[in-house]
């Protein structure tokens, strides 16, 4: 069977995977380019809310999840939360402490599981926990 000659520049779809792989160095940098427009225009709206008087930043609907979360993320000291709650209490009523309010249920219980291994609550039943 005889051979066929190559073509100058390879086959037809080599030819296609080239104009695709530059294009997509080109989409990557036109990218790169608005966020970094969006950077600058996040940062400028920052700075106009503070002026305004707004404390927090507007959370857009098209943010991932795991940022949206972020909002409420400050480092929150659980000893004077511990203080805040009384003698017997449920993992519900850590929620009614403001700086906990947005916080995720695993991070309440295991603050209450770090609790219960500094010997500082004990559980009492299921759900009940009680400050020692």
């Amino acid at each position: 069977m005889p051979r066929r000659k190559r073509l100058q520049g390879g086959n037809a779809f080599e030819q296609v995977r080239r104009q695709a792989r530059s294009l997509v160095v080109a989409l990557r940098g036109e990218i790169r380019d608005k966020e970094a427009e969006l950077k600058l225009l996040k940062d400028e709206e920052a700075a106009l809310s503070r002026l305004g008087g707004s404390a927090a930043p507007a959370v857009s609907a098209g943010r991932p999840a795991a940022r949206a979360t972020k909002v409420g993320g400050r480092r929150v000291d659980w000893a004077t939360i511990l203080q805040q709650l009384p003698k017997q209490f449920k993992a519900a009523d850590i929620r009614t402490v403001n700086s906990v309010k947005n916080k995720r249920p695993s991070e309440i219980f295991a603050a209450i599981t770090r609790w219960i291994e500094a010997g500082t609550v004990k559980r009492k039943t299921r759900g009940v926990y009680e400050r020692v």
